[in-house]
This record gives structure tokens, sequence and C-alpha cells, in this order.
């Protein structure tokens, strides 16, 4: 079935109609996808990391969750497939598709599906519309980046302190010095690398295009992702996606930052929802990169915007500080979704 989940879009499988073997599976998955090529022109991807993405599901093995989901990142230019982190976008989507497949039964006209994410280790619950016990895509809902209207997918992250490394700050630090720069590095659900734009002589509110044109600033994000990635436990990162650039500035006051997102060669033409969590947390604990654009005034919880070049997103965030230590107890997006297509994708030989 092919889904948009907010504002990123791919292949929804099965688990049981793909092969056990990883290794198998990421090579059907970028034949399926047309990898490697810029326009992905032989497959179903789009030519574009936000449309080179597929979600697998399965009824979950946990007793607590309805179903797990995989996430698989397909690199556009490359035969690689990376499936360490998450994506909250294309999450949207799993309750809908968990619903059409019969892996959860519709109760009531909003229905609660539990979702454990394989890549991370957490625990989302998705809440669907589903009047009269099916599910319903047509509502009145818009999301930045995302064309017309659809039903809401509301979703609460539980647990997304250490997504991946198994702490908010990997590094024990929440500010580290990398080639001379302040760095971030912060895991709440994905681990992100975050500087201040103005630290490489950006504004920050320049476009995709205006910061993928500027091959030097590619270079040194780079640079500064490994070193990173090494720091944060992750290990030689330069084949994953993982941890993300970040460049965050000024949103003019109150609980708003504006963010530019990477994916991280290139920046993301709107904002991942994962991220955009790792942000808003940032922006309201002290002592970080994000914080010291705010106004100091103490967090505990609220909403909090993101401003992204297509517009925004407001996550709804709580901490709280068990034996004097900060947790992300919460948080929480409001997403759309799609059904696109359901049929057979063949496989070249």
């Amino acid at each position: 079935m092919l889904m948009r989940g907010g504002t990123s879009r791919g292949p929804f499988f099965c688990a049981d109609a793909l092969p056990s073997d990883p290794a198998e599976r990421d090579r059907l998955l970028v034949a399926i996808m047309g990898s490697p090529h810029e326009l992905q022109i032989n497959g179903l991807g789009g030519g574009n990391s936000l449309s080179s993405k597929v979600a697998i599901v399965s009824p979950s093995s946990r007793p607590d969750c309805d179903v797990d989901y995989l996430f698989a990142q397909v690199s556009v230019d490359r035969e690689r497939v990376d499936t360490r982190p998450n994506c909250g976008n294309m999450l949207a989507a799993v309750g809908p598709f968990a619903l059409e497949h019969g892996f959860v039964q519709a109760r009531g006209d909003e229905t609660v599906v539990k979702i454990f994410n394989v890549n991370t280790g957490s625990v989302i619950e998705a809440l669907v519309q589903t009047p009269q016990g099916k599910v319903t895509y047509d509502g009145d809902t818009r999301i930045d980046g995302v064309p017309g209207a659809a039903a809401p997918v509301i979703l609460n992250f539980q647990g997304a302190q250490g997504s991946l490394t198994g702490k908010l700050f990997p590094t024990g630090s929440r500010i580290d010095i990398i080639d001379g720069i302040e760095a971030t590095c912060l895991d709440s659900a994905m681990p992100l690398m975050i500087v201040n734009a103005a630290s490489l002589g950006l504004t920050g509110a320049e476009s995709p295009p205006e910061l993928d044109g500027n091959a030097a600033l590619l270079r040194r994000l780079e640079m500064l992702r490994l070193e990173a990635g090494r720091r944060m436990g992750l290990g030689d990162v330069a084949d994953s996606v993982v941890p993300k650039p970040v460049l965050v500035s000024p949103a003019g006051g109150g609980l708003a930052v504006r963010s530019r997102y990477f994916t991280p060669h290139n920046c993301h033409r709107a904002h991942a929802v994962t991220g955009a969590i790792g942000v808003a947390a940032s922006f309201v604990l002290p002592g970080t990169v994000s914080s010291a654009l705010g106004d100091g005034t103490p967090f505990s919880h609220g909403c909090v915007s993101v401003l992204h070049p297509a517009g925004r997103l407001d996550i709804s965030i709580e901490i709280d500080t068990p034996g004097g230590l900060p947790r992300i107890s919460r948080a929480g997006v409001v997403r759309t979704a799609r059904k696109i297509m359901q049929g057979t994708v063949y496989i070249p030989s």
C-alpha cells in the first residue's frame, strides 16, 4: 500500500510479505524504490529522501502493543538501506494501515493504536479517526507542507528519551565543542546534533535550496556530524543517516524556535516529526545551544512551535526531573495521513 504519512510518502508492507533475512530484504527494497538513481525512475521512489521511505508492519510480539513498525530509509543515490532511525511522519500512517489490514479492530469513532517502533524500542500511541468503525482519511486538519486537509492522527510518544543511545545527552554534556563550534548532542525521539546557525555565519532563515547549494557548509556539517556521532557512541556514522544535523535560530520570542533540519546531507523541505520533538526538547532544557535562544523561563509542560521552511510544527511536551535529572515524560504531535493506492509492485530479476 502506497501511503502518505505527514510530509513523507512511501510503500507500506506487511512484514511477512518481505524476506526475513535483513540483507535480502534490503536488496529487495532498493530494487522496489529504484535506487541508486537521482530520479529513482525505475521504482516507487520519488527522487527525494522524503519520498524514499518504507514502513514494515506486523502484529506486535509485545503484549502491551498492537503492532510492530520497522522504518527503512532507502538512499536515493546509493544501494543502501538504513533502519537505525525512526520516522515520525511515516508513523502517522501506521495506525491507519494496521486498521486497514485487520491487525487492529476499530473501537468507536476514535481508535487508539499502540505501536512499538522496532528501530528505537519506543512505544507510540496513535489516535486514528474511525467513524462507524472504519478508517477515514477525510477531515479538516491541515499541516504545513501538505496541500489540502485530512483527518487528524494524534501521535503521543512515550519514552522518547534516549531513543537510540539510551541517554538524553549521550556525550554527557549539554554543549560540546566540535572543531570550535558549540553543539548540543541530544537523543529525544531522534539523535540530533544541534548547532546555532549564527556560529556558521548563517541567519537560520535560509531556504533549503540555498543551504543545499552551499557546498562548503554541507562539508562542514558532515565533518561535525561524523565527530558528533563518534562522541554519542554511535561509532562511524558515515554510512548512517543519524545523527541528524540541525541549525537553530531565534523565532521572534515566545515558546518558538526556528529550525533547518538535514536528512543528513540535504535540508528537509519541511521538518521530521521526531526531529521536531528533539528540537523542542532542546529549546526548553536549560544549558543547551537551543535554550540560549529563549528567554530562560522555567518550563515543565506546554506547546513549543518549531518553525521550518514549509511552516510550523507544534510539539506538546512534558518534562519532569526525577532525582534532579531532566526527563522527557511525554511528547505529542498532530499529523495526517492518506492512502494513495494498493496493489502489486514488480521486482526486476
